[in-house]
C-alpha cells in the first residue's frame, strides 16, 4: 500500500517538530524498500498552493525541490532557515535547520505524504548501451 496524504497539524514548538520529524523516519522505515534507497522523504503541500518535496542526505543536508507554483512560500523558508534563495528550484541547507525549517513553514502547509521516489529534477547522465 503506497503512502496516502496526511492532514497537517501546525507545529508550534521546537518539541513539537523534532517529534514529527522522527515519527516521519520510523514511517519512512517502515515503507523504504531497501536499507540504502535515495530519493525518499515527504511532500509538503501548501494550503496557497504548491509543493515542497523534502529529502536528507547522508552528508547532513536538507534537500528541497520546490514547485513553480510553491516560490511564494520562497521567502519564509529563507528567513526559517536563515539562507539565501538559490537560483533553482532546488535548496540545500545543513541538516541541523530541519527543526527551523518545519516549523517555520508549518503554518502554510495543507497536508503532507511520504515519497518514497523523487528525483529532484537531476538530469541523469545517459549512458548508451554498446557502440
Amino acid at each position: 500500500m503506497l503512502p496516502k496524504p496526511v492532514p497537517w497539524m501546525h507545529l508550534l514548538t521546537p518539541y513539537e517538530a523534532e517529534a514529527w520529524i522522527e515519527a516521519l523516519n520510523q514511517a519512512l522505515q517502515q515503507y523504504l524498500p531497501e536499507a540504502n534507497a535515495s530519493g525518499y522523504g515527504v511532500c509538503f503541500s501548501l494550503a496557497e498552493g504548491g509543493d515542497i518535496f523534502l529529502h536528507t542526505n547522508s552528508e547532513g543536508y536538507v534537500l528541497l525541490d520546490m514547485t513553480p507554483d510553491a516560490q511564494w512560500a520562497a521567502p519564509v523558508i529563507a528567513a526559517a532557515v536563515n539562507v539565501a534563495q538559490p537560483d533553482s528550484q532546488i535548496w540545500h541547507f545543513p541538516d541541523d535547520k530541519l527543526v527551523q525549517f518545519v516549523l517555520g513553514i508549518s503554518s502554510l502547509v495543507a497536508s503532507t505524504t511520504m515519497i518514497l521516489r523523487h528525483d529532484f529534477n537531476w538530469k541523469r547522465k545517459r549512458i548508451p548501451l554498446g557502440r
